[in-house]
C-alpha cells in the first residue's frame, strides 16, 4: 500500500460505490477499489444486484466492507428489456442510498451510464462524485445490438455526456478510454485517472498442470470470460473448427470456462460444427477449479473481434491469462497489444483462419510458448501490477476530495431492510 495510505485526513470519510453489472465480491475490480479503500482507512459501502448463485444475500458485512444488495431481473432481449432493468436497478439504488445516509464520496460503476442520477442526488447532499467507467456505453451499443447510431444511440452518448458532466473526477481503465473522457468528454487532465484493472494475486497462483484436463489429448486450449454477443466465442468455435480441418490438427482438448448471454447459443454452434467431443463447457466455476484448467492449459483464447468497444477496451481475460503464465493467442487490437505486449501473438483482425494457424504454430513450439508465458508474468507483476492502480486510484479520491465541506446530517441513516427475490448472476 502506498506509504501515504493512512494518512489523517482521510481517516473516518466515508465512500458509497454503486454498481449495477455485476454483485459484489464477484465483481473483482470494484471488490479490490473497495479493499484499497478501506485499507486507506474509508468506510465503504457497496450498492449491487444480488447474484443468482453467490453473493445472494440482501445484506452482507465482508472484510469491514458494507454490501446492500437489491434484487433485479437482468434484461434477456434487447434495448427494451435493458431499460426495464436500469429502471429497476436506479429505484432500488436509491432507496438504499437513502438508508446508507449521508457520504463524502459516491463512486459510480457504469455501465449503464444512468448512475449519475443517484450520483447527483447525493451530490446536493455534499458528496464529491467519483465516475468510475468501465465501458464505453456508446461503443457498446454499437458492437452488442448493430443498430448503427439511431435514436437510441444517440440517447446513450447524452447519458454519457451528462455523467462526465456531473463528475468530480473520472477513472479510466486504460489511456484509450482516458483519451475518450479528455475529447468526447471534455474533462480536463488533471481530472481523469488511469486506474487499470488487474487480478487479485492470491486468485491466480499456478498449480501443478493435471493431464487428466485434456481428456486424452496432447493439448489443451482454454477460453475464459463472459459469453456476450460482442465477445468473440464464436469466433474462437469456428476458429477451432478451422484448426481441425484447414490445418489438419486434432490433439487438443478446449475448454470454455464462464456463462452470459451467448451460452446457450454457443453451445448449439459447437455442435453445429462438430466440435462436441473437443470442446468443453463448463459455466461459471469455482476458483479452485478455474486454476486446475488455466495451469494445465497450453495456449489460451481471446478472440475477442475488433469492434468499436473491443478495440480500446482492456481485457480482464488477457490479463488473468498473464498472471497465470499461459501464451496467448488474440485479434489484433490496440489494447489487447497495450495489455498483453510479447505474452501473445495476433491475428489479422476476426481472421479466423489465421487465428488457428497461430494456435497450431504455438502448440508446436513449447519452448516459445514457455517464453511468452515468463512475458505475461513479468508484466502482471511489474508495470500491469494493481499496486500502481491503487496509488492512482488514492490520487483520484485526494483529487475529488479536495476544499470539500462536510455534509450536512439532513437525514440519519436507517438500517437498510431485506428485500426478496434473487438476481441474475452475469
Amino acid at each position: 500500500m502506498p506509504g501515504d495510505a493512512r494518512s489523517g485526513d482521510r481517516r473516518g470519510r466515508r465512500a458509497l460505490i454503486l454498481v449495477e453489472n455485476l454483485s459484489v465480491p464477484f465483481d473483482r475490480r470494484v471488490w479490490q477499489e473497495c479493499t484499497t479503500l478501506r485499507e486507506a482507512g474509508w468506510s465503504v459501502d457497496v450498492i449491487c444486484p444480488r447474484g443468482r448463485t453467490r453473493d445472494t444475500e440482501a445484506e452482507a458485512e465482508i472484510d469491514g466492507v458494507r454490501i446492500h444488495r437489491y434484487p433485479l431481473r437482468a434484461a434477456t432481449a434487447g434495448p427494451a428489456g435493458y431499460l426495464r432493468e436500469y429502471g429497476s436497478a436506479l429505484w432500488h439504488t436509491v432507496r438504499l442510498a437513502r438508508r446508507v445516509g449521508p457520504v463524502d464520496v459516491v463512486h459510480a460503476c457504469n455501465p449503464p451510464d444512468l448512475l449519475f442520477l443517484p450520483a447527483l442526488w447525493l451530490k446536493r447532499r455534499g458528496a464529491r462524485f467519483v465516475f468510475d467507467q468501465h465501458d464505453l456505453v456508446p461503443e457498446l451499443y454499437l458492437s452488442r445490438f448493430d443498430r448503427g447510431e439511431d435514436l437510441l444511440y444517440r440517447a446513450v452518448c447524452a447519458l454519457e455526456r451528462l455523467t462526465y458532466r456531473a463528475a468530480d473526477v473520472v477513472l479510466a481503465t486504460n489511456e484509450s478510454y482516458r483519451d475518450v473522457a479528455l475529447r468526447r468528454g471534455g474533462r480536463q487532465p488533471q481530472d481523469v485517472f488511469v486506474v487499470r484493472s488487474a487480478p487479485a494475486g492470491d486468485r491466480f497462483q499456478p498449480v501443478p498442470p493435471e493431464p487428466e484436463l485434456k481428456r486424452g489429448k496432447p493439448h489443451l486450449l482454454c477460453y475464459l470470460g463472459v459469453m456476450g454477443p460482442q465477445d468473440g466465442v464464436d469466433y474462437a468455435l469456428r476458429a477451432l473448427a478451422k484448426l481441425r480441418d484447414e490445418v489438419g490438427r486434432g490433439d487438443w482438448q478446449a475448454v470454455f470456462v464462464g456463462a452470459g448471454d451467448a451460452f446457450d447459443a454457443m453451445v448449439r454452434l459447437s455442435e453445429r460444427l462438430g466440435l462436441t467431443d473437443q470442446v468443453q463447457f463448463t459455466g461459471r466455476i469455482p476458483d479452485a477449479d478455474l486454476v486446475r484448467y488455466l495451469s494445465t492449459a497450453d495456449v489460451c483464447l481471446s478472440p475477442d473481434p475488433r469492434n468499436p468497444l473491443n478495440d480500446v477496451s482492456t481485457m480482464n481475460k488477457v490479463l488473468e491469462y498473464m498472471a497465470m503464465g499461459r501464451p496467448i493467442v488474440s485479434f489484433d487490437l490496440r489494447e489487447a497489444r497495450v495489455s498483453a505486449g510479447d505474452a501473445a501473438v495476433y491475428a489479422p483482425a476476426n481472421d479466423e483462419a489465421q487465428f488457428a494457424r497461430l494456435i497450431g504454430e504455438l502448440l508446436d513450439d513449447p519452448e516459445r510458448r514457455a517464453r511468452m508465458g515468463k512475458v505475461g508474468q513479468e508484466r502482471i507483476g511489474g508495470e500491469l501490477s494493481w499496486r500502481n492502480s491503487q496509488r492512482s486510484l488514492l490520487a483520484a479520491y485526494a483529487a475529488a476530495c479536495r476544499d470539500r465541506v462536510p455534509p450536512a446530517p439532513d437525514a440519519p441513516a436507517r438500517p437498510t431492510g431485506e428485500g426478496e427475490g434473487r438476481a441474475v448472476e452475469r
